[in-house]
């Protein structure tokens, strides 16, 4: 189901507070994407959306274009920025993908795209997330009122935090009914 992550980050001189969940890969089958509901919430739940690839996997590569698409299919009218990260870029003995086809990729789609190595360079990961982050937050407070009072930076829950809150309930709900009938 993927890791939710919650931090507080500074971005103008504001403290926000957001939720990065991390969701498990995706697969092609048969020339269309293979995604699950759970991904297909997270995605739909999201202000943003990171979509990362190995430099050292050209599969990962080819699926940069089918995910941007079925992202645009959940979030029509490019209303949430959507940004490319080449990870691995410390592995340049073992790439079968050349960062710049990434860029030239993002470029064609339309997203921010970054260069990093995870492993190696914590800031340039963080980089992209606030870059990311304030995109959003600028976002956020340029549209309407509405908009702005079911904004979801800060995101009260995920939708991990939505089902464990339902079976919570359903738990309660099962012991109260048998205390209730003894």
């Amino acid at each position: 189901a993927g890791n939710l992550y919650s931090r507080h980050i500074q971005v103008d001189g504001e403290m926000l507070a957001i939720q990065v969940q991390d969701t498990p890969g995706v697969q092609i089958h048969e020339h269309s994407l293979d995604c699950n509901e759970q991904l297909n919430r997270c995605i739909r739940w999201a202000d943003a959306l990171v979509i990362v690839f190995s430099i050292t996997d050209y599969k990962s590569y080819e699926l940069l274009s089918h995910l941007y698409h079925h992202v645009r299919q959940l979030h029509p009218g490019n209303a949430v920025p959507v940004a490319i990260i080449a990870n691995k870029a410390d592995l340049l003995h073992a790439k079968e993908v050349e960062p710049q086809h990434g860029l030239q990729l993002a470029n064609v789609l339309g997203c921010t795209f970054y260069e990093v190595s995870v492993s190696e360079n914590y800031n340039d990961v963080f980089n992209a997330f606030h870059l990311l982050c304030k995109e959003v937050s600028k976002q956020q407070a340029t549209s309407t009122p509405e908009r702005r009072r079911t904004s979801l930076i800060p995101r009260p829950k995920s939708p991990n935090m939505q089902d464990l809150k339902r079976r919570f309930k359903q738990a309660l709900s099962a012991k109260v009914r048998t205390v209730t009938s003894v």
